[in-house]
């Protein structure tokens, strides 16, 4: 059984997928960005997630980056691994070789294509890969924008509690504050429930958050940990500013798109190559026109090094 009470805390990258100029894997980047991780205090990795283009992989890709990312899990650097959520048996597959490995935690999501109808079949879903890998901490990824799923969160808990002994908590990238915080609430903070919008972090902290789980860590951690350390310090004002901060480089993601963060690891130092179809990449005049925005928002004040 797995000890609930040992939750994770700060902050866990989704990282990136690195890709070679034939839009083949380029695993030998991965030790690159788990250095760089580790050296700006980064808590873990969430893999293979939506910022990896999980749903681009192939089970292959995905266990071949499992297989890299396992060498970097350490006691102060945890690996979890994300299996997808839209073929069942992958998922299967793919938790048991992440227990093979000894990986940290895995996480599904909702079924995105043929869709579970209710919190019962979500709850179910989740069963049926956890009911495989026993000891292995499951997480539930919830984020609606990509996957329609718009359940509250409050009801999966409910729902799934006291069924799936592994079941650890959730991933929750969504807006609901008030969900978000009777989630964390939910019998005297029963489950871990990592916050997945970085652009919100100082709310989520306001609420009780304690980990937090995004992407743009993976390239700007020191203005996060900023937002975090001024918090606990009570000092919300320098913990505001840390967070606009953020949010300002954040706003350049709307601005030049898909690829945008990619280029983001590329101004930090980390060559990940192009994302996958279809995404769009930064062409080399807005690679330009982003490193003249970064300037203008002195990105490498707040950068990973």
């Amino acid at each position: 059984m797995i000890n609930k009470s040992n939750k994770i805390k700060g902050l866990i990258v989704a990282p990136f997928t690195a890709f070679d100029s034939d839009n083949n894997l380029a695993l030998e980047q991965v030790a690159k960005q788990a250095a760089m991780y580790k050296r700006n205090g980064i808590s873990g990795a969430f893999i293979c997630g939506t910022t990896g283009e999980s749903s681009a992989l192939t089970l292959d890709e995905k266990k071949k980056l499992f297989m890299e990312w396992s060498k970097y899990r350490a006691d102060d650097f945890k690996v979890i691994g994300f299996l997808g959520g839209t073929c069942l048996a992958e998922c299967i597959e793919l938790a048991r070789y992440a227990e093979e490995l000894q990986l940290d935690a895995v996480s599904v999501t909702a079924p995105y294509y043929f869709k579970a109808n209710s919190i019962g079949k979500l709850t179910e879903f989740c069963m049926e890969v956890a009911k495989v890998v026993p000891t292995l901490p499951l997480y539930y990824y919830h984020i609606p924008s990509f996957t329609n799923a718009h359940f509250p969160m409050i009801d999966l808990l409910r729902d799934i509690d006291g069924k799936v002994p592994n079941f650890a908590g959730i991933k929750y990238t969504h807006e609901n504050l008030m969900d978000y915080q009777l989630c964390l609430n939910f019998e005297h903070n029963k489950y871990d429930i990592l916050w997945g919008r970085d652009e919100m972090l100082l709310a989520a902290l306001a609420m009780g958050a304690k980990g937090a789980v995004g992407s743009t860590y993976g390239y700007m951690a020191p203005v996060y940990s900023g937002v975090m350390e001024e918090f606990e310090r009570n000092n919300l004002e320098k913990a505001r500013d840390y967070q606009l901060a953020a949010n300002k480089l954040i706003g350049l993601l709307g601005k030049y798109g898909g690829g945008t963060g990619k280029a983001y690891m590329r101004e930090a130092g980390i060559e990940l190559g192009e994302h996958r179809l279809p995404v769009e990449n930064l062409t080399a005049g807005q690679q330009r026109e982003f490193r003249i925005d970064l300037e203008k928002l002195q990105f490498k004040t707040y950068m990973n090094r």
